[in-house]
């Protein structure tokens, strides 16, 4: 244990650090500035947390973000009074809607220095509203045990709230007062530093206990079991261990005998050892009116969110099909408002009672879903197969067939994670899928990436289109320091892909520049400014080998050009199956 003693400001940091390191923080992001200078100080002399100094509060917040996403443990961010700590807001919304554990530290001017226009100073309690699960405001710096060991007990509640009930955003707003400098103020005997270093028995043991609000939906399965037409949706998901996650599914399919459609974002896609029976081709299916009502079922069982693509969405909505939802979350996931029951609960803890069922036999229905799939996933297969441009969906494609066994993937939104949807192959390979599906936007996308790649030993994939990668170059500031590997596929079609799939696109005379917005940018200058390995693949058999072969270390962008308007058509014409 570190106790920085120059003075009270220096002392009062290295407790609160002291007590993250403690509990078992493994990251720090922090934006420079004068009011958290302290802080500052103590995250970087604290050997057991990793701390990155990054320049940008906004690309900083989703750096530590998707940190959190891969460790599954809180991240801090730290920045200083002002302005600053409102740049985080758009990560912070993505963690509440995302599940992902935060701790924020903001520096703050103490209360003598507010609401009288003092600089950098604005009224920063509560400042992210009803986002976090939990906010407050720490006393003003002091040495005297009392207020030290209230510190301590306020950090350790902190640190439960940002994971239980659910994970989530924490806010501490910091007042110090000058000096802000690490200056020799001062002068403690070494009886009292042997007190206050010794003084943290608070800690010792400790230990989390989840409290045990969740319930089992065991009293369910008999009356699933009588269903003989039923879905069970493995939907957008990031469960604390994928391979329970999908040995749960297996299990469940096996009790039920339902037919499982996997949404790219879950895990079971890449689990296809434990599924080798999942559907991923539903939204091509369900195009097709005349089976769509064939295929119509009694009840859905839906694991996690719903899926990312309408088609689905709209065929349970139209239907209003009676509907439970499996989640360990508080959250109302019923986006479609049909007649729902939540059951709040994880899947791996569903494993024992599931495995103790007697299996249920193949039914007629579930052999429909699957005849339909596998003529529908050979036609698309033989489609790309034999397609030689560079159509966007390919990529998703190809990347699920060719990456190295337990790759990271960040799956960018927009057009990035539909096609993912569309044409990610189920696979044995063990990816880890990551996403920003909270509140679904490009904020933050290529930070978030670093951040998943930083905290990893495996390479890291970040899937991205122009505009996403575009609105967040400023997390290229973070690269000169960045120890993990990314790889950046760049789908690069001028502009803002989706609008071209919404009837907007008919309306020429605005679209190009109010909605498409293409920006006309050279990414190997862009690269260049940045020092960044760049390649432009024009045919598979490159990108193929690229994608094969990882680096283990450090930041490529490899681009691939594409036609929005062409992408768009030939989705269109992806093959059909035969109902007969």
């Amino acid at each position: 244990m570190t106790i920085n003693f120059n003075n009270i400001n220096t002392v009062w940091s290295s407790i609160i650090v002291d007590t993250l390191a403690q509990l078992g923080v493994k990251n720090a992001v922090i934006s420079p500035g004068s009011r958290s200078t302290a802080l500052t100080i103590a995250f970087a002399q604290e050997k057991r947390i990793k701390t990155i100094p990054i320049l940008d509060e906004r690309s900083a917040s989703f750096m530590a973000l998707g940190m959190a996403k891969k460790a599954n443990l809180p991240s801090i961010l730290v920045c200083t009074s002002g302005t600053a700590g409102a740049n985080f807001y758009p990560a912070i919304i993505e963690a509440k809607y995302s599940y992902i554990p935060l701790i924020i530290l903001t520096a703050d001017r103490p209360p003598e220095l507010r609401e009288c226009h003092g600089g950098q100073t604005i009224n920063q309690v509560n400042l992210y509203g009803n986002y976090p699960n939990w906010q407050v405001e720490l006393s003003l710096p002091s040495i005297d045990l009392q207020r030290l060991n209230y510190l301590r007990q306020i950090i350790i509640n902190g640190w439960e709230k940002s994971q239980f009930p659910v994970k989530g955003v924490v806010h501490f707003n910091i007042p110090f007062r000058e000096p802000l400098a690490p200056l020799p103020l001062l002068n403690l005997s070494r009886e009292k530093q042997t007190e206050i270093i010794n003084n943290n028995q608070i800690l010792t043991p400790f230990e989390i206990a989840q409290k045990n609000y969740l319930i089992s939906p065991s009293e369910y399965y008999q009356q699933w079991q009588k269903y003989e037409r039923g879905i069970i949706i493995a939907g957008i998901d990031s469960p604390p261990s994928s391979q329970l996650y999908c040995q749960a599914i297996k299990e469940m399919r096996r009790a039920l005998s339902f037919p499982v459609l996997a949404e790219a974002l879950s895990p079971v896609r890449n689990y296809s050892n434990l599924n080798p029976e999942v559907i991923t081709t539903y939204d091509f299916i369900l195009r097709q009116e005349n089976i769509a009502d064939e295929l119509i079922p009694q009840v859905v069982i839906l694991i996690g969110e719903y899926p990312t693509g309408k088609i689905l969405r709209q065929w349970l909505q139209k239907h209003q099909i009676l509907t439970y939802i499996i989640t360990p979350h508080d959250d109302n996931l019923e986006a479609l408002h049909n007649p729902t029951i939540h059951l709040r609960c994880d899947m791996a803890d569903l494993i024992p009672t599931l495995t103790s069922l007697t299996p249920k036999n193949d039914n007629l229905y579930n052999q429909k879903w699957a005849k339909f799939h596998q003529e529908m996933l050979d036609n698309i297969n033989q489609k790309l197969a034999n397609s030689v441009h560079l159509f966007e969906g390919k990529i998703s494609w190809l990347l699920s067939q060719y990456l190295p066994a337990k790759t990271n993937i960040f799956i960018a939104n927009s057009m990035s994670v539909r096609y993912a949807e569309y044409f990610w192959q189920k696979n044995a390979q063990q990816y880890e899928i990551y996403f920003s599906r909270g509140a679904n936007g490009i904020d933050g996308t290529l930070s978030t990436a670093l951040g998943i790649a930083e905290t990893s030993s495996q390479p890291t994939i970040l899937l991205t289109g122009d505009l996403a990668l575009l609105h967040d170059t400023n997390g290229f500031l973070n690269v000169s320091k960045f120890t993990g590997s990314l790889t950046i596929i760049l789908v690069n079609n001028e502009g803002g892909g989706i609008f071209e799939m919404l009837p907007i696109a008919n309306f020429s005379d605005i679209f190009e520049e109010y909605f498409a917005t293409p920006q006309n940018i050279n990414f190997q200058q862009l690269a260049n400014t940045y020092n960044i390995n760049y390649c432009l693949v024009k045919d598979w058999h490159k990108f193929i080998n690229i994608i094969s072969h990882l680096p283990t270390n450090g930041v490529q962008i490899i681009e691939i050009q594409t036609d929005r308007k062409k992408n768009v058509l030939e989705l269109s014409l992806m093959p059909k199956v035969d109902a007969n």
